[in-house]
């Protein structure tokens, strides 16, 4: 599909819809499966960066389910559909500081080999599921935006998570899991300014002009 500019959409034709469709149940049948592993690993490992990342996963999930059932509606009511999801990507950012403010009260550092092991698996899922979604970014305005740069971000951030482990391994400390586990939060922030400003974009076209 033709890149479109910030707050535009290109119009889905049905076969393209029924594509998208199926993608989008890919995704989140992929990002549900990986959350289950990731939140097995870093609860046994004491890992705040991969409970950041579970918690992404299944964020990214619940995302893509919307953005699913969002596909038939019409311009106005995806465009509020939009705005509500910049706000489902400030979940992970918010159990992240949870999180990271009850390891600082336990200073434990997470086991570096599963948490490296853990971050590449999820690295090579969350590609997967960018390389899915990104011919499908433009062709739903902000829910299919919204969708695809989550994944983008997560793919950013398991790169991090991986770095992460071999830093702990190396110096045995909470420091590179906490923070890599902040910075996945600061990302999230990001994208949902972003999504939210696309969406009101589209509100803002789709109004009835006087």
């Amino acid at each position: 599909m033709p890149a479109t500019p910030e707050g535009t959409e290109t119009q889905l034709t049905a076969s393209q819809e029924a594509v998208l469709r199926r993608a989008l149940l890919w995704v989140i049948a992929l990002n549900l499966g990986y959350c289950v592993v990731e939140v097995t690993v870093a609860t046994l490992i004491g890992s705040v960066s991969l409970f950041a990342d579970s918690i992404d996963f299944l964020e990214d999930a619940s995302l893509n389910l919307l953005v699913f059932m969002g596909l038939g509606w019409a311009a106005r009511s995806r465009a509020r559909l939009g705005m509500g999801l910049s706000l489902v990507l400030l979940v992970p950012a918010i159990a992240t500081l949870w999180t990271a403010w009850t390891k600082l009260a336990l200073p434990v550092p997470p086991s570096p080999i599963p948490l490296s092991l853990a971050g590449l698996g999820a690295f090579a899922t969350n590609l997967y599921c960018a390389v899915i979604l990104l011919g499908h970014r433009h062709g739903g305005g902000s829910l299919t935006r919204a969708a695809f740069l989550s994944a983008r971000n997560d793919v950013l951030a398991n790169i991090a998570i991986v770095i992460a482990g071999l830093l702990t391994a190396y110096a045995m400390s909470i420091w590179p899991d906490l923070v890599v586990g902040l910075a996945i939060a600061a990302m999230n922030v990001g994208s949902a300014r972003e999504v939210w400003l696309m969406a009101r974009g589209e509100a803002a076209a789709a109004r009835p002009r006087a």
